[in-house]
């Protein structure tokens, strides 16, 4: 395996542009889980960095580690690896990896989770791992959102990534000629009880912004608008915990329905 001893390593250069957020049409994904998952869901990245020192005491980055080709994976001191980390203690290892681009369906179907300007990439992450959580496996992002692939984003997710299928810059209000479900959207002005509606089994889930919500031109264009009733006297709820209310709501509203009939 090579190693990389030196930050002036065009390889680690590029690892330290994506760790900052420039990440162009690479991706970088950082720990143990995350890169398995990239491994079983997407295939071989790019490359592999390792931190040598616990590459060499942990059988669980060796196992990682073997299951790539030659000439994937490269090895670095712990201090370089260090320096990559957005956590606090790095897991010693990153892929470098292509940006998944998917195609938005002329059709869309079935349950999805459509997303307004979502700008907290902890926010993004959260609702994208409630939503798979949901059992929902898509979610249309628009001009606006954090970056569906950033490393906060994935870390917050939680492996989201690898059971959705996510599409990013998205025009919703153009999108929506192509939806076959209702649109539900979370609002605050001329909306229902969310516990009062009877849900449709499959629907697109509006969120929006986290101090504007949703834009009103996306607004006008719901099936039907929906609030969570709270206590008097206190700021409205976080999006990505009224979007896991709303969601199990519709969750146990389709379970009930099911054993119902």
């Amino acid at each position: 395996m090579k190693h990389i001893s030196s930050r002036d390593n065009a390889q680690y250069k590029q690892l330290v542009r994506l760790a900052a957020g420039r990440r162009g049409d690479q991706v970088l994904l950082e720990g143990v889980h995350l890169c398995q998952e990239w491994l079983r869901h997407r295939g071989l990245p790019a490359f592999a960095l390792f931190d040598l020192q616990r590459l060499e005491r942990d059988p669980e980055l060796a196992e990682l580690a073997a299951a790539l080709p030659a000439g994937i994976a490269v090895s670095c001191e712990t201090v370089l690896a260090g320096r990559l980390s957005q956590v606090q203690e790095s897991q010693g290892v990153y892929f470098a990896a292509q940006t998944p681009r998917e195609l938005v369906p002329e059709h869309i179907t079935g349950t999805s989770l459509w997303l307004d300007r979502i700008q907290d990439p902890g926010n993004l992450g959260t609702l994208l791992r409630t939503a798979a959580a949901a059992g929902i496996g898509q979610a249309y992002l628009s001009p606006g959102c954090a970056g569906a692939w950033s490393p906060k984003v994935l870390r917050s997710a939680q492996g989201a990534h690898f059971v959705m299928r996510l599409y990013e810059d998205c025009d919703l209000a153009a999108l929506h000629a192509r939806l076959c479900v209702p649109l539900i959207a979370t609002a605050l002005d001329d909306a229902r009880s969310l516990y009062d509606e009877p849900l449709p089994r499959e629907c697109a889930w509006l969120m929006g912004n986290e101090g504007r919500g949703v834009a009103a031109e996306l607004l006008s264009l719901a099936d039907l608008r929906v609030f969570i009733p709270q206590a008097p006297g206190v700021e409205s709820l976080n999006v990505a915990a009224a979007a896991a209310i709303c969601l199990f709501e519709h969750r146990r509203q389709s379970a009930a329905g099911s054993t119902a009939g």
